[in-house]
């Protein structure tokens, strides 16, 4: 049985940006697979279109992920945004185990008082922090590319293709565009 849910309130304050983290369920390796790596940026991509929301910087762990996004407008929600993210990626992730690996689908699955739930995603929210200044920012970002060559996947950040350190290194290279912090903390 899973014990109750933790609440992680959002701040949606105009001018922060959000550090997002959130991880798979049980800490699972379940993105260490380019099909799952992709689907989670394709879902990052098309929450940002819908929600106006700008990409800063992202990273994706094999169990992991953690994604620096801002608000392009002061009705932008970060929980919608997480959710949308989340769920289509768990879908996703649901369909193909059902055709390819049904053990899989019984193994991420857990008894609710509801009844049974399919878990992609460690259960709540994750992780959400507000970043106000210019300076934590890029701490921020620095923090977010290094994570692959603290694990020893990388000797460097921009040698890891499922993070925003390519971009940011060569425009236009890498697997997710990145919107410019210059654009907008000017």
């Amino acid at each position: 049985m899973e014990r109750p849910r933790k609440t992680l309130k959002h701040y949606n304050n105009p001018g922060h940006a959000h550090v997002l983290t959130f991880s798979c369920y049980q800490r699972l390796p379940l993105l260490s697979r380019d099909r799952t790596r992709n689907w989670l940026v394709e879902a990052l991509d098309a929450a940002r279109s819908r929600q106006n929301f700008a990409v800063l910087a992202y990273v994706i762990m094999p169990e992991h992920a953690h994604v620096l996004v801002y608000p392009r407008d002061d009705k932008a929600d970060v929980s919608a945004f997480l959710k949308s993210v989340k769920q289509s990626v768990a879908r996703k992730a649901k369909l193909h185990l059902a055709r390819h690996a049904p053990e899989w689908i019984r193994r991420l699955t857990v008894r609710t008082p509801s009844g049974p739930v399919f878990r992609f995603w460690q259960q709540g929210p994750g992780f959400d922090r507000n970043i106000y200044s210019l300076d934590a920012l890029r701490k921020e970002i620095e923090y977010i590319h290094n994570n692959p060559v603290r694990r020893g996947l990388t000797e460097s950040p921009a040698e890891w293709e499922w993070s925003s350190a390519q971009w940011l290194a060569n425009p236009g290279v890498g697997k997710l565009k990145i919107d410019s912090i210059d654009e907008i903390f000017e």
